[in-house]
């Protein structure tokens, strides 16, 4: 499954334009699916007939990533923009980034610091003071390279260090979707299905059209999450933290998730040895919110691995914590399809 994450995290797929990302899991899927299906928004829909089918499981994970969108070219050439999804402006500035379909290079630059006046240059420069340089001599020579509306994908080595450790730009949320893909490589207990939701990162635009379109009886969302386990940060600020476990939230700022479903997760973790750890604050948000408020209500329960740096070019998760999340959604899912929930 890790290997299965790298090759994720490494492809682009800013909100909007999940095309790429959308290709390769419907490649990998093809073997073990009943049915493969992409819905107007975008969402790839993965069905897996099951040993059951009174009812139906929806499980899912976002394919899409923080980047930015392309708003203006200046005379000189250089590329003014807008981040797509939520980005700390304080570390985009020096970063490559990677422009357009034809993945066009470039540095995400701001004003000479021998420039900066008085207070300036003890604040985060707004957005508006950021551009793209991607080398060009004018405005002419820019537009044949990139257009208005073209989004761009932070460049990021995928790599493991430390103790067990893995960074790369978009854990959030190809982690959920590597683990989606293992999960359906065995025959699921009630017909399940599969989706790997579009626009996550700008609104979970995506979730509330294929829970419209699957109505399931109950969905599992397997997610990436924020850890501020950091040098300086009081315990309790900490959020989760990385190695700690698989989180299991009981809220967050778009849902408060199904108590039966996640005492039962916690019941499983705890059977099983799994290290599980919840949030110690009510922040963020995720698809669960959508697809809870979507077909006169589903119930929902999110299972996922505390993320440092999160929508950043150099987000940092445990390996062990990948795994956990892993094994203690299959567990559920088996659990699932008892009937008994």
């Amino acid at each position: 499954m890790i290997e299965l994450l790298k090759e994720l995290c490494a492809l682009s797929g800013v909100s909007g334009r999940e095309e790429q990302v959308r290709t390769y899991i419907a490649e990998h899927a093809k073997p073990y699916a009943d049915k493969i299906e992409v819905d107007p928004m975008g969402n790839l829909m993965v069905f897996r007939k099951g040993e059951r089918s009174d009812k139906t499981l929806m499980v899912c994970a976002h394919m899409d990533e923080v980047g930015l969108i392309i708003t203006g070219i200046t005379a000189d050439g250089y590329l003014k923009f807008d981040f797509v999804g939520g980005v700390d402006r304080r570390v985009a500035i020096g970063k490559r980034v990677w422009v357009g379909e034809h993945r066009v290079p470039g540095i995400i630059g701001v004003k000479a610091f021998h420039l900066v006046k008085g207070n300036e240059g003890k604040s985060v420069p707004e957005v508006s003071a950021l551009y793209v340089d991607i080398g060009a001599e004018n405005r002419e020579a820019a537009e044949q390279l990139v257009s208005l509306g073209d989004v761009a994908t932070f460049d990021a080595d995928v790599f493991e260090f430390g103790s067990g450790m893995l960074k790369a730009k978009a854990i959030d949320d190809r982690l959920g979707c590597a683990v989606l893909l293992k999960l359906m490589e065995e025959k699921p207990g009630c017909d399940t299905w599969f989706v790997f939701t579009c626009q996550e990162e700008v609104g979970t635009r995506g979730a509330g059209a294929a829970a419209f379109r699957i109505r399931p009886d109950a969905a599992m969302i397997v997610e990436g999450t924020t850890a501020a386990d950091l040098p300086g940060i009081e315990a309790h600020k900490t959020i989760c933290k990385t190695g700690g476990g698989a989180v299991l939230p009981f809220m967050d700022r778009s849902s408060v998730y199904n108590k039966p479903l996640r005492d039962c997760m916690i019941r499983l973790a705890e059977e099983n040895g799994i290290a599980w750890q919840t949030k110690q604050m009510i922040a963020g948000g995720t698809d669960a919110g959508t697809i809870q408020r979507s077909c006169a209500g589903v119930p929902v329960v999110g299972v996922a691995a505390a993320l440092r740096n999160i929508h950043s070019p150099a987000s940092i998760g445990r390996i062990s914590d990948f795994e956990a999340v892993y094994k203690l959604a299959a567990l559920f899912m088996k659990e699932y399809s008892k009937g008994e929930l």
